[in-house]
């Protein structure tokens, strides 16, 4: 069986390519995906060949861990699950190339168990769930953001997802004034125009390595700087003023299944809202010119491939 799957060759070669996909397992199923998202952090570092190395990197490679479909087959040990609509975190299931993260295809197959069950009618907004819930993971293991720097879409998660918990709104740091907008009960604002040094939880959203010494100078006491990002670039900062602000440094993981369904539980309760943060939809016949844009385009919060019109 082949899959026509986003594929890279190497730094800024991409293309649309069938590949064959491996032998099934029992407990395997088979989606037909209707939509990818790209991520503007690490695949970002995979395009542009960026990468710090990683288990499992190296070209070429099917990136994608932000897509949701259908199952439409599966192995004998699940075939009960047929015809659920699930959220895919990645497939490694190709022949002739890596899967990291592999979930962007128009078929994929994965463990039953990681394909996970998400409501229908989210539409393309499903493919936030894995980014939503990773910002509620960094949440759920510390302590509740009061300052978020950066209003990307991990960034805006975060905001709103504080707010969805029922704590008091954070103030979120962005240096573009175009991304300044759309704040939904919190306020956004240039880092010049906050004097504030007495924050006790501030979440970096940016990816930025260089950040942490002017970010210990708006720590309280005692204070934690939870990394949320992905970075490139290695992390230092200077001792001295984190000693003396007795300051916590924490790096926020991926996302647990449990984080999925208090996710889900937020959306569907009416708490968390994923709408305005999808800006740009291309169809995956388009993948070639989608992905430069997803990276270079400031207005482009988030892309999504499109895949139901491929054949």
């Amino acid at each position: 069986m082949q899959s026509l799957a986003v594929i890279l060759k190497g730094p800024e070669r991409i293309a649309l390519q069938a590949l064959e996909l491996s032998e099934p397992a029992p407990s395997d199923v088979l989606v037909d995906i209707a939509w990818s998202g790209i991520s503007s952090g690490t695949e970002k570092l995979l395009f542009t060949g960026q990468m710090p190395d990683f288990p499992g990197m190296g070209y070429p490679l099917v990136p994608g861990y932000e897509s949701i479909g259908r199952i439409v087959d599966a192995g004998k040990a699940a075939k009960g699950r047929i015809g659920e609509w699930v959220f895919v975190p990645g497939a490694n299931c190709y022949a002739d190339a890596r899967g990291l993260f592999g979930g962007t295809a128009k078929t994929v197959m994965l463990p039953s168990p990681r394909a996970l069950s998400v409501p229908e009618h989210l539409g393309s907004n499903g493919v936030l769930c894995a980014l939503a819930a990773t910002a509620l993971h960094a949440i759920n293991e510390g302590r509740v953001p009061e300052l978020i720097i950066g209003h990307g879409v991990l960034g805006r998660l975060l905001a709103r997802l504080t707010v969805a918990l029922g704590e008091k709104a954070p103030t979120v740091w962005e240096t573009a004034a175009s991304r300044r907008a759309g704040g939904v009960g919190y306020d956004v604002i240039a880092p010049e125009d906050d004097s504030r040094t007495d924050y006790a939880s501030i979440y970096d959203a940016s990816g930025d390595a260089a950040l942490l010494d002017a970010l210990l100078g708006r720590l309280a006491k005692g204070g934690e700087i939870t990394l949320a990002g992905f970075y490139k670039d290695r992390l230092s900062f200077a001792f001295p003023p984190a000693f003396m602000k007795e300051a916590r440094l924490r790096i926020a993981a991926e996302w647990a299944p449990k984080d999925i369904a208090q996710t889900i539980a937020l959306i569907e309760a009416g708490a968390l809202d994923l709408e305005g943060l999808v800006t740009d939809h291309a169809p995956a016949s388009q993948a070639v010119d989608a992905y430069p844009k997803a990276f270079s385009d400031p207005d482009c919060l988030k892309m999504v491939l499109d895949w139901r019109e491929v054949a």
